[in-house]
């Protein structure tokens, strides 16, 4: 009797092991609002790229630059530090900024020093290796005229079992020729997390 309650139990308990193991996994739109940990996420990226970049569009050094040379700027971003305690891959952000600067056709956008650096070998090969008639030649890049950086810093607060997870991303708009800063923009995120 004691063994076939023990065989029972040992059942019972691999059973309830097997069923907690089973994932179910689902596909959904990417740009479904989804906030599973609290932290810094793929939306946040998306919404503070947006709300940045249409403020930084919006101001007055855009308009003085076109009124002054009569073309769009050509805007390069540069770095955007992580200072939090957690994890931000900021190459994603840096790239919602870059494409939200490029879709709005009010900015030209160039690549950074490391991307910069690979299109040079690449023409470098072209020298070489491609015909004369499709070789892209040298001295023909886009300067920029601006550089936009910053910085992402967050504030964590907990007590027991609540917390508040505070965001703050600082930008800032120079002048590559002058160093003047032309903008300055910041945009903060509060979420509060109950469990």
């Amino acid at each position: 009797m004691k063994t076939n309650i023990l065989k029972i139990g040992v059942l019972a308990l691999a059973l309830v092991t097997l069923t907690d193991c089973a994932r179910t996994v689902t596909r959904i739109d990417a740009d479904k609002q989804i906030d599973l940990s609290g932290r810094w996420n793929d939306t946040d990226a998306k919404l503070v790229a947006q709300e940045m970049i249409k403020d930084v569009l919006s101001r007055q050094w855009r308009e003085n630059f076109f009124n002054k040379t009569n073309k769009k700027p050509t805007v390069i971003v540069g770095m955007i530090t992580n200072k939090s305690a957690e994890f931000i891959e900021s190459e994603t952000f840096i790239k919602d900024i870059e494409k939200e600067f490029i879709n709005s056709g009010m900015v030209r956008v160039v690549q950074n020093s490391t991307f910069r650096e690979k299109l040079r070998t690449e023409r470098a090969d072209q020298q070489q290796f491609a015909s004369q008639d499709t070789q892209k030649k040298w001295g023909k890049e886009l300067g920029a005229d601006y550089m936009l950086f910053g910085t992402i810093n967050s504030i964590v607060d907990q007590y027991n079992k609540k917390k508040t997870q505070f965001y703050k991303v600082n930008l800032e708009l120079a002048d590559l020729e002058t160093n003047e800063i032309v903008w300055l923009g910041d945009k903060e995120i509060k979420k509060f997390i109950q469990n």
